[in-house]
């Protein structure tokens, strides 16, 4: 595991139950603002129910992608009480 995969598991594992954050936010909390992209790529391998990765959602509003797949995301979010 790099050190930046770390950083950004452990900034994920932060994000409190019926939160949200976006994946820049989670890239500039690991100290790389700009490595959004390589946040997703690094949660859509993540495996580790105790990294919470459907807590991570796009700067536009809209869920993103889910390595179990969109619809569990949005399954899990609406059941902690993100989503309605």
């Amino acid at each position: 595991m790099t050190p930046f995969t770390k950083k950004v598991y452990d900034v994920v594992r932060s994000i409190p139950k019926g939160q949200v954050m976006t994946y820049q936010e989670v890239a500039t909390k690991a100290g790389s603002p700009r490595a959004f992209r390589a946040v997703g790529t690094i949660l859509s391998k993540n495996r580790n129910p105790a990294v919470p990765c459907h807590r991570v959602i796009r700067s536009d509003g809209t869920l993103g992608g889910y390595n179990r797949g969109r619809d569990r995301k949005a399954a899990i979010l609406k059941q902690e009480g993100f989503l309605k």
